[in-house]
């Protein structure tokens, strides 16, 4: 029911694209608030080869009530025809008192036993499952595309014609969460983190 077979070996991947929902070019930043939280999202100009493939790190920076409590490298691929985009696994480090004290959640596709999730199709359509993450035991998230025509309100605007999910995890179905990302920026809100900033960086 959920997929998570995408014959990636048939795909021309890239680390470097545009897609509806997703924009994977270096320089690229969006900013996040909630109530006692902030979160930095980063396109770097950094790659990362994992199993031949040819990856974008993306960093991801997160605070709680002012203080840093993770720090993670995603790894991305786009193909360049459809514009999927392909989630390779993240790097984490977590932090207490601005030192690091654990890796949690930390997995590669080249690891035995693990594979590339989707983490946007380049062209959803209501109804959609799929896994974003295809590590057994560690991370198993997976996305529902429910709306294509969502209207979100942001500190950075409001926003028509979104793409809304509602995601779980393979590990424990009965947690859910719901996200809305906007065309031509991406993710906009991600549970009660709100964007509040994007754009290019110097």
């Amino acid at each position: 029911e959920w997929q998570q077979e995408f014959d990636l070996a048939k795909r021309t991947l890239v680390t470097t694209g545009r897609g509806t929902y997703f924009i994977l070019e270096p320089g690229f930043q969006l900013t996040y608030e909630s109530e006692d939280a902030i979160l930095i999202i980063s396109v770097l100009n950094d790659t990362m080869k994992i199993g031949g493939v040819e990856t974008r790190v993306v960093e991801e920076r997160e605070w709680e009530n002012g203080q840093l409590i993770e720090v993670s490298r995603n790894f991305f691929a786009m193909d360049k025809d459809t514009h999927d985009v392909f989630y390779f696994g993240e790097e984490v480090d977590d932090y207490k008192d601005g030192k690091i004290v654990g890796h949690g959640g930390s997995w590669r596709a080249d690891k035995p036993g693990f594979e590339p999730g989707l983490a946007m199709p380049g062209t959803p359509k209501v109804g959609m499952k799929y896994y974003q993450e295809i590590a057994p035991g560690i991370a198993m998230d997976r996305a529902e595309v429910i709306n294509l025509h969502e209207t979100f309100k942001t500190p950075a605007g409001e926003f028509k014609n979104c793409l809304k999910t509602k995601e779980s995890s393979g590990l424990n179905p009965r947690e859910k969460e719901f996200k809305t990302y906007a065309p031509e920026i991406g993710l906009i809100q991600d549970e009660d983190l709100l964007l509040v900033r994007h754009g290019f960086i110097k």
